[in-house]
């Protein structure tokens, strides 16, 4: 069987709140059901073939954090992220990794920051933070699923017409804590605020993730064998009914 090629993007400057678990999730579960994986880092000055890997993740940082990152970006990380993207190569994209793919932010003084393009979304700072845990519903792999995080931005995302919300909010704030929405689905981009790290705590929406890479690294339908949750339900159980 091929190996499945992961690359995490800047681990070393977006790893806000431990978003380096999703990878060490992501890779878990796969073994787990047989597949070999390696993981790729792409710091800042390493460049992306994005031929190469099947999946792609990118953590959240601080704001100053993504202004370091511009001048690597546009040095050659940028087109191959929108490459991969419109190759419908499978991604992750969490918090200000997540705004980083969009047209630009804006601060709230009015400062403009722009970004990578690679998704029609844009966000404008807010002088208050929305922060807390939090929870949206989204489509899983058997049907509807809530989906539990931690949310810490003051950024508020809008996303624009080529775009779907990854879920609807039912408990926070979400994309900008006016329209109900989180974070955003286009092709196989997966963007949303949730820290966390996410996929640990749903072991459903990493499944929905694993099923996609396969499905575009092999062309066809894939069924996953089940794995032993008992212990990443009654977590993520627990913080559905707190937040209820």
């Amino acid at each position: 069987m091929d190996e499945i090629k992961i690359c995490h993007i800047y681990p070393d400057v977006l790893n806000l709140y431990g978003d380096r678990g999703n990878v060490v999730c992501l890779k878990n579960r796969l073994e787990r059901r047989g597949f070999s994986v390696s993981v790729f880092d792409a710091p800042i000055g390493i460049a992306i073939n994005p031929t190469e890997f099947d999946f792609f993740f990118i953590g959240g940082g601080q704001d100053f954090e993504q202004e370091v990152l511009l001048r690597d970006l546009t040095a050659g990380k940028a087109n191959a992220i929108r490459t991969a993207v419109e190759e419908e190569k499978v991604m992750l994209a969490i918090c200000g990794g997540y705004q980083l793919m969009g047209e630009y932010y804006k601060t709230w003084d009015g400062r403009q920051y722009d970004f990578i393009g690679a998704l029609d979304l844009y966000t404008v700072g807010s002088k208050k933070r929305m922060i807390g845990n939090f929870m949206f519903e989204t489509e899983g792999i058997n049907g509807p699923t809530n989906i539990v995080g931690f949310e810490n931005h003051s950024g508020k995302t809008y996303l624009g017409k080529p775009l779907s919300p990854l879920g609807r909010i039912l408990c926070g704030y979400g994309n900008n804590g006016e329209d109900k929405t989180e974070g955003a689905h286009y092709k196989n981009v997966f963007g949303t605020y949730s820290h966390g790290p996410i996929l640990p705590k749903n072991p459903a929406f990493c499944d929905l993730l694993i099923q996609t890479i396969l499905e575009r690294k092999y062309d066809k339908k894939q069924d996953l064998e089940p794995l032993e949750d008992r212990l990443e339900n009654l977590a993520n159980e627990y913080m559905v009914n707190r937040l209820k």
